[in-house]
């Protein structure tokens, strides 16, 4: 025996199918309603053309559509169409024609061609204040009135867009014409200002000439223009010339006073002095001859002969003063001797503390430590031997009347005595040093110690801290040996250690770094796995909702989002990296989806069924609508019970042919509706 429904299941089904085939006979009465009431004024269709009265073709109503378009694009102004059997309510066809405009919110650049077919009626409505004067209005209408009485319903139509956009085509072509003008015009004061500006700067940069426009605090010279340059060069060249001069005279005073060994270091500074002369010479030849220099290079080399002759006049200083130094002691060599003499016994008390020091650091330092000092002792005698010499000769050259060699003699004793003294304070010095040197050391591998305690607890997947770490250690363990025994270098130690401690430290910086990337990594995957869980659910419940308007696109990215987030999670222990690509991946899915569902549902609900206290609008097959919030409640309603009775569920039903532009009849002008129609008495009979 076959198996039976239920009879609860055949009254359910029964049910659903009578409310369809109400639903439809409504649908249908409403659409015979509409047409039978299409001669009162009317909501326009979508687009540009409404023709209730069937006289243009598919065809014929495509193309006026195209080149009612064309004119939107190519001119200011809109021309929309109507035809009808007869004006009704009211039967004037000025008054039809503005309430229909008016009731449509046509504005200022948007025209209404009313024709009655039947009534063998027309009028252009039109708005007061458009870019169309009543007379050519008129002018229009009295052209396409021959056509309208061969009943050339689009040849009309499109000779009155050809009218219009000639006009307006005009209109903006003026305006175009008007606005290129006034750019040119503003063009060519930018340009005669730019101009004027440059020839001033022009001007402005010749007067000045290679001076720099802006002064640079580290050049004295960026103040000074080419001219002042130039000068201050020609000075300096004479001043320094002059003070050559006058040294080699006062040297060859000198030489006779003192003798060629005492005025030998003299002798050299003038010759280096007469080396800088002789090519601030040369750049002043440049500078003369006949060939063309730019003047950048003039006033560099300029500038290049006043810093030698600077140079020149501190060297001449420097041996004027040694000149002075000397007549000096000679005025007072007896007294300058003496003097000399008691620094020569002084340094006897320094010497062999210094080299009993010396014995003590290399019993506690290696070579290498006492490296600088190691002959500073042997050195101190022969400069100590030196000064003895000096001051016997000097004593002999007292004795004998010779102030001039004396005065040199004295110089040199005063010399070697004073660098003795240095040596001998040098190995003190040192033994200060290597005990700070080991100080430091010493707290220095207290704080290595600690920060490789730290480095081996840091987390090390690539295991560059692990050989940072092993090269540290062995670092310190011979920081530590150069520490220990007799023969100890603490400065090669410290030298070691500071080394080690910028690399170690780097290390851990860079670790914790890692570290650091890793766990705002992690957190950021945690968020954004939320996240897509979050937009998934709520997607899925908006679709879930609105199944019946939702089209195929967003259903796929949903299921290939709630996929990218499946795969993120299940990475998400070993592979943080992929895992968050996933996530996000995921999230971007979703986010398509959604939108490709908002998407779908609102264009689900364009004008459908809608009931209000006037009956019902037959905006399913075509006519009107009052709110797109009701349309979408309606669509939503249809798209579920119709949709899942003839399809089985899920797309959503629409009806072939319905045009996407405009929508119940309102126009995006803004020009506000309720009245201001010009009223005029155009149109007429054809």
């Amino acid at each position: 025996m076959g198996a039976r429904l239920p009879v609860g299941g055949i009254t359910m089904r029964n049910r659903w199918l009578t409310a369809a085939a109400l639903l439809l006979a409504v649908t249908a009465s409403i659409a015979t309603a509409s047409v039978a009431s299409a001669t009162d004024p009317l909501q326009l269709d979508p687009g540009h053309v409404t023709d209730h009265a069937d006289v243009l073709s598919s065809s014929e109503e495509d193309a006026v559509e195209t080149r009612l378009e064309q004119l939107a694009q190519n001119s200011s102004s809109d021309l929309f169409i109507v035809f009808v059997d007869e004006f009704t309510s009211p039967s004037d066809r000025v008054a039809w024609a503005d309430e229909v405009a008016t009731a449509n919110n046509l504005g200022p650049e948007q025209y209404l061609l009313a024709v009655a077919v039947e009534q063998r009626a027309y009028y252009i409505s039109a708005a007061s204040g458009g870019p169309l004067s009543d007379g050519r209005l008129d002018d229009i209408e009295q052209k396409i009135q021959p056509l309208l009485g061969q009943e050339d319903w689009d040849g009309a139509v499109l000779l009155a867009a050809d009218e219009i956009e000639g006009d307006g085509g005009a209109g903006l072509m003026r305006g175009v014409l008007i606005f290129v003008g006034i750019a040119a015009a503003i063009a060519v004061v930018w340009l005669v200002i730019r101009y004027t500006a440059r020839r001033r700067r022009e001007a402005a940069i010749r007067a000045r000439g290679a001076m720099p426009e802006h002064p640079d605090p580290e050049d004295p010279f960026s103040t000074l223009t080419d001219d002042q340059v130039q000068t201050q060069a020609g000075s300096a060249i004479v001043r320094a010339d002059d003070a050559i001069t006058s040294s080699r005279e006062e040297l060859g005073f000198a030489i006779a006073q003192f003798g060629e060994e005492a005025t030998a270091g003299f002798t050299e500074v003038i010759e280096a002095a007469k080396v800088k002369m002789a090519e601030a010479f040369d750049l002043k030849q440049k500078l003369d001859d006949e060939v063309e220099d730019s003047v950048h290079d003039r006033r560099a080399w300029h500038i290049r002969i006043i810093g030698l002759c600077d140079e020149i006049d501190e060297m001449l200083d420097e041996n004027t003063e040694a000149f002075d130094a000397l007549r000096a002691l000679q005025q007072n060599a007896p007294q300058e001797l003496e003097r000399v003499r008691r620094e020569r016994a002084a340094v006897d008390g320094v010497l062999a503390p210094a080299a009993d020091a010396l014995t003590a650091l290399a019993g506690e330092y290696d070579d290498q430590a006492l490296a600088t000092v190691i002959d500073n002792p042997v050195q101190a005698r022969e400069r100590v031997a030196l000064a003895d010499r000096s001051i016997e000769a000097a004593t002999a050259a007292i004795a004998t009347g010779e102030t001039g060699r004396a005065a040199f003699a004295i110089r040199t004793a005063e010399q070697a005595v004073a660098q003795a003294g240095q040596l001998s304070t040098a190995i003190t010095s040192l033994g200060a040093q290597l005990a700070d040197a080991e100080r430091r050391s010493r707290t220095l591998l207290v704080e290595l110690q600690n920060d490789l305690t730290t480095a081996r607890q840091l987390p090390d997947p690539d295991g560059s801290v692990t050989a940072v770490v092993s090269s540290v250690d062995a670092q310190v363990r011979q920081a530590e040996s150069s520490l220990t025994g007799e023969r100890r270098s603490p400065q090669r130690a410290l030298d070691a250690l500071t080394a080690a401690n910028t690399q170690i430290d780097a290390a851990i910086a860079q670790a914790r770094e890692r570290a650091e990337n890793a766990r705002r990594q992690s957190q950021l995957l945690v968020q954004t796995i939320n996240q897509a869980a979050m937009e998934i659910g709520s997607t899925r419940q908006f679709i879930e909702t609105r199944r019946g308007t939702i089209g195929p696109e967003a259903r796929t990215r949903l299921a290939q989002a709630e996929v990218a987030l499946d795969r993120a999670i299940a990475l998400q222990p070993a592979d943080e990296p992929a895992a968050l690509a996933e996530a996000n991946r995921a999230l971007q899915l979703i986010r398509q989806a959604g939108g490709q569902a908002r998407n779908d549902v609102e264009m689900y609900q364009t004008p459908r069924i809608q009931y209000d206290d006037r009956g019902w609008d037959g905006g399913l097959f075509g006519g009107g609508s009052r709110s797109r919030a009701d349309s979408g409640l309606a669509g939503d309603i249809l798209g579920g019970i119709i949709g899942g009775l003839l399809s089985g569920g899920g797309g959503s039903s629409r009806g072939g042919g319905w045009r996407s532009s405009g929508g119940g009849g309102f126009r995006s002008s803004g020009f506000g509706g309720g009245g201001g129609r010009s009223g005029r008495s155009g149109g007429g009979r054809f």
